[in-house]
C-alpha cells in the first residue's frame, strides 16, 4: 500500500505540470559531476517536464560566484563555502542537506613527508580554497590540536593549483576534499596526516538564488525529489554510480568508488540538527574572523523543500 500511495503522488505531481513548463529551464551548478553522474546513473532524469541546464565548477568557490550572479539558479556546496557565502550577502538559501562521513575530507602532505600529525605542520604551509571546507577543517583542526590560527601559513589557491604546489614541494600540505583526496592517495601522490571525522559536521548543501526560489519553486522541488531518491538509491548501487562518474569525468573508477563507499552520503531534512550545525560552522568563521560578524542559520536554511526531499527517499525506498 505505501509503494502504491508514494508512486500515485508522484504521478499525480508529474500530470500537474502544464506544457508551458517544458519551456522552464533550471539552471544547476555541479561539481566534478557529482550531482550529475548520481542522477543520470539513478535514471531519475527521465521525463522531466522542464529542462536542465548543466554547468561544471572545479570547487564550490566559482559555483557559488555564477549563484550569487545568477548565472546558475542552483548548486551544490559545502556547508563552509555556502556559509561564506551567505554571510559576504549572497542571496541564497540552503533547500536541501546531505550527510557525509568526513573521511574524504583531508590534510595531505607527500609520501615522503617528515610530518606524522596536524600538530607537525606548526610553521608549515597549507593551502587550500579560501571559505572552503578545505579551509573549515584546517581551523577545526588548528582548535582540536590546542593551536592558533596563526600557528600555520594558509596559501588560497583553486584545487589545480594547489595539487600542483603539493606534489612539487611548494606546499608542506593541502586541505582538500573528494575527489581529490582519493586521487592522489590511489595514485600513491600524497597520504592523510588528518581528516574531517570528529571535527567538522559533514554537511553539504544544495543551495539556490531566492530568486529561483521565488520563481522556479516547482522546478526546485521537483529536483530536489530527484537528487534525494538518486541519493537513497546510491547507497545499494555505488559501482554503478561510480562507474558512470569515471565515464563523465575521466578518472579511473577506483577513484569514485574509494570515495562514495567512504562517505557513505544521504539525504536529511533541514531541521533543528542541521541548523545547529549550520551554526557552529558560522561560529567557527566568526571566532576565526573569516566572516565579520555573527549570521543566524535559521536566516539561511529554507526547510520548506524538505515535504519534496522526503517524497523522493519515499520514492527510492518503495521501489
Amino acid at each position: 500500500m505505501k509503494r502504491i500511495s508514494v508512486l500515485a503522488a508522484a504521478a499525480a505531481l508529474a500530470l500537474s505540470w502544464g506544457p508551458v513548463w517544458a519551456e522552464t529551464v533550471l539552471k544547476v551548478g555541479d561539481q566534478r559531476g557529482g550531482s550529475r553522474a548520481l542522477m543520470e546513473a539513478a535514471g531519475v532524469l527521465k521525463d522531466l517536464p522542464y529542462r536542465l541546464e548543466w554547468s561544471e565548477f572545479p570547487a564550490a568557490a566559482p559555483l557559488l560566484e555564477a549563484l550569487n550572479a545568477e548565472a546558475i539558479d542552483t548548486g551544490i556546496v559545502g556547508d563552509a563555502p555556502f556559509t561564506f557565502a551567505a554571510a559576504s550577502g549572497a542571496p541564497i538559501k540552503a533547500i536541501l542537506a546531505t550527510r557525509s562521513d568526513q573521511g574524504g575530507l583531508a590534510v595531505l602532505v607527500r609520501p615522503d613527508s617528515p610530518v606524522k600529525t596536524f600538530a607537525d605542520l606548526k610553521g608549515k604551509r597549507i593551502g587550500t580554497g579560501r571559505g572552503s571546507i578545505g579551509h573549515q577543517l584546517v581551523l577545526a583542526a588548528l582548535e582540536d590540536a590546542g593551536l592558533g590560527k596563526t600557528d600555520v601559513s594558509l596559501s588560497f589557491l583553486l584545487p589545480a593549483e594547489a595539487k600542483a604546489a603539493l606534489t612539487s614541494g611548494s606546499l608542506d600540505a593541502w586541505s582538500t576534499w573528494e575527489p581529490y583526496t582519493s586521487q592522489l592517495v590511489l595514485s600513491g601522490e600524497a597520504r592523510i596526516v588528518r581528516d574531517g571525522q570528529g571535527i567538522t559536521p559533514g554537511l553539504g548543501f544544495q543551495a539556490a538564488h531566492v530568486e529561483a526560489i521565488r520563481t522556479k519553486r516547482r522546478e526546485l522541488e521537483d529536483f530536489v525529489r530527484r537528487l534525494a531518491k538518486a541519493r537513497v538509491w546510491e547507497a545499494a548501487n555505488r559501482d554503478a554510480y561510480a562507474g558512470t562518474w569515471a565515464k563523465l569525468i575521466g578518472l579511473p573508477k577506483e577513484i569514485p568508488l574509494r570515495w562514495f563507499s567512504g562517505a557513505n552520503a544521504r539525504p536529511v531534512p533541514i531541521d533543528a540538527e542541521v541548523a545547529a550545525a549550520e551554526q557552529r560552522t558560522i561560529n567557527l568563521y566568526v571566532r576565526n574572523g573569516l566572516i565579520p560578524k555573527p549570521l543566524k542559520a535559521a536566516d539561511v536554511l529554507d526547510p520548506s523543500f524538505n515535504a519534496a526531499v522526503l517524497s523522493g527517499t519515499q520514492e527510492a525506498a518503495a521501489q
